[in-house]
């Protein structure tokens, strides 16, 4: 089991990347795969063809919400994290044929997301090895980063926007892993569709990390998006798509 985590400053195009990554490893029958979105904007699943309401699915914050506000459970004895597990590997699990998939969700109350991050992170010990490849969508803020959802990761995609601030958001998400003790073996910087030509030939020397290439610009992606229609059935010759598998391939990830 590897474990691949995509992030970015919002409108970079990492969560259509992490739906791209998705149908690059199926395409490839490289499955069964995990896929994690811990972005409130709660955007992946729409992207990979699934509607969690329809299915059946609650975010981990619906069930954080429904257990300590609407019935009013105690935090009291078994921590609340342990206690809410169980209800995120029964009710929070979306189980697809390729790939299942968890979302956090939008905060439950005021505050921080320590207790949705604390059960997603306990659900994941008890998950994970049952899958080839855990995908996890994070947020640009890297709050849940900062709470250790995973103490060891592969590679981290960061996927940079046109502004020199995707560089310092690179360097910013480079010192919290290491600070908070999160391993991980390559840091990979991706350029968005967005990302200026002008740039690319500096993205590596600014932020010390391997830069891949750019994923390409598709206006069919951008339509799907919009639409709502998922991206695991645009053509395989997408040039979007083909720019992610190309930019897979650079990262070390190829058919066996």
């Amino acid at each position: 089991m590897k474990t691949l985590v995509t992030m970015g400053r919002g409108g970079t195009g990492k969560t259509s990347f992490v739906a791209l990554q998705t149908k690059y490893f199926i395409e490839r029958k490289e499955t069964p795969l995990l896929l994690v979105d811990v972005d409130p904007d709660q955007n992946l699943a729409e992207m990979v063809g699934v509607d969690l309401e329809c299915e059946g699915v609650k975010t981990i914050s619906e069930l954080v919400t429904e257990t300590f506000i609407r019935k009013g459970g105690t935090t009291i004895g078994i921590a609340p994290a342990e206690r809410i597990e169980t209800r995120v590997l029964e009710e929070g699990l979306y189980e697809g044929e390729s790939f299942d998939l968890i979302a956090v969700g939008t905060k439950w109350i005021e505050g921080c997301y320590c207790m949705p991050d604390a059960a997603l992170r306990g659900a994941l010990e008890s998950l994970t090895k049952h899958y080839r490849y855990v995908l996890i969508d994070s947020p640009a803020g890297l709050e849940h980063l900062n709470r250790k959802i995973t103490a060891r990761v592969n590679d981290i995609f960061d996927v940079v926007g046109p502004s020199h601030k995707s560089f310092a958001h690179v360097k910013r998400a480079d010192r919290i892993a290491r600070e908070v003790g999160i391993g991980f073996d390559t840091f990979f910087v991706v350029g968005g569709c967005l990302f200026p030509a002008d740039l690319e030939a500096t993205a590596q020397e600014e932020t010390g990390h391997t830069y891949l290439g750019k994923i390409s610009f598709d206006p069919l992606v951008n339509e799907s998006v919009i639409a709502g229609r998922s991206l695991l059935d645009i053509p395989d010759d997408s040039p979007a798509y083909l720019s992610v598998c190309e930019l897979m391939e650079k990262a070390g990830y190829r058919k066996i």
